[in-house]
C-alpha cells in the first residue's frame, strides 16, 4: 500500500505536534495535565492506562520463551496514560464541519509516559489538523477557524504545564 502522505515530509506544525516534559512522578503528572487542560476548557470523558492493560493482558509467557528477553523484559511496560481531553463547543462544530466523520477520531489524546522515574513526556498532537490532511475535514475557513480554536486551548495547556 502506497501512503498518500510522505511521514518523511510532514513538519510537526502540520499535525499540531505539542510536547513537553514534567519532572516529577507518573501519576502526580497525569493528574496535574488533567487539571491544566480542564482550565483550559476541556472536558477529559475519557481516560486509560494501556501499560497496565498490556502488561495484564499480554502473554508473558510466549515472551520468555524468546531468547532476546532480558530480565529488565519483565518490568513490563513502562507507565503509559492516555487523556482524552474535549472541549464540548468546538468538537460539536467539528462534528458539523466534516458531516460526524471526525467523531472517529476523538477524543483529542494527550498521552503521559514515563521516561524514566521522575520524568514524564506529555504529548498531544491535533485531531482536527490530521483529519484536514487527510481529506476527512474541508479545507475551508469554518475547519480553519476550529483549529485555529483548538490549536489556541492546547498552547494555552502546554504554556501552563
Amino acid at each position: 500500500m502506497t501512503l498518500p502522505i510522505d511521514p518523511a515530509r510532514i513538519d510537526p506544525d502540520d499535525i499540531g505536534e505539542e510536547q513537553t516534559t514534567l519532572e516529577m512522578g507518573h501519576e502526580d503528572a497525569i493528574e496535574h495535565v488533567r487539571d491544566v487542560f480542564t482550565d483550559a476548557g476541556f472536558g477529559v470523558p475519557v481516560e486509560f492506562s494501556p501499560s497496565e492493560m498490556l502488561n495484564e493482558k499480554v502473554d508473558r509467557e510466549a515472551q520468555r520463551a524468546s531468547s532476546s528477553r532480558t530480565e529488565s523484559d519483565d518490568a513490563g511496560r513502562d507507565p503509559y496514560y492516555v487523556l482524552g481531553a474535549c472541549n464540548p463547543g468546538v468538537a460539536d462544530r467539528a462534528l458539523d464541519a466534516t458531516d460526524n466523520k471526525l467523531g472517529a477520531l476523538m477524543a483529542c489524546n494527550v498521552v503521559i509516559w514515563e521516561e524514566e522515574p521522575g520524568l514524564q513526556r506529555v504529548y498531544h498532537v491535533s485531531i482536527m489538523r490530521i483529519a484536514r490532511l487527510v481529506g476527512m475535514a474541508p479545507d475551508d475557513e469554518a475547519m480553519a477557524d476550529i483549529v485555529a480554536d483548538t490549536g489556541e486551548l492546547v498552547e494555552e495547556a502546554f504554556r501552563n504545564l
